[in-house]
């Protein structure tokens, strides 16, 4: 029998889906602090894993990390969605596909 390490936060049902082949999951429960470091390690590495693929998994895996943070933080989704709306309102979206290439401002006198 051998362990292979991971060391990385994982999705509640990984354990029970592991039992189910055959295979048994270390697990401990995270500290509140230490959950929201490994949160924020997941969001790097989904981010990455993005970058790598193109993928809506990998979209959709980016949001479910995103919804933990919102919770670790005590931030309802409906909350969020709307600090989102005002956002947008007050900058706009990223509709318009625009590159900023630079900024003439003028000389001061």
């Amino acid at each position: 029998m051998k362990t292979i390490p991971y060391n990385k936060l994982i999705r509640d049902r990984i354990p029970e889906l592991l039992k189910s082949r055959g295979k048994e999951a270390i697990t401990e429960v995270l500290s509140p602090l230490d959950y929201l470091d490994r949160l924020h390690e997941k969001l790097d590495e989904e981010l990455e894993e993005y970058h790598e693929t193109c993928s809506i998994e990998e979209l959709v895996d980016l949001v479910e990390v995103i919804y933990g943070i919102l919770d670790y933080r005590c931030v309802s989704r409906e909350e969020f969605e709307e600090i989102r709306r005002v956002k947008k309102e007050k900058r706009g979206s990223f509709e318009k596909r625009l590159l900023l290439k630079g900024v003439i401002e003028p000389e001061s006198e």
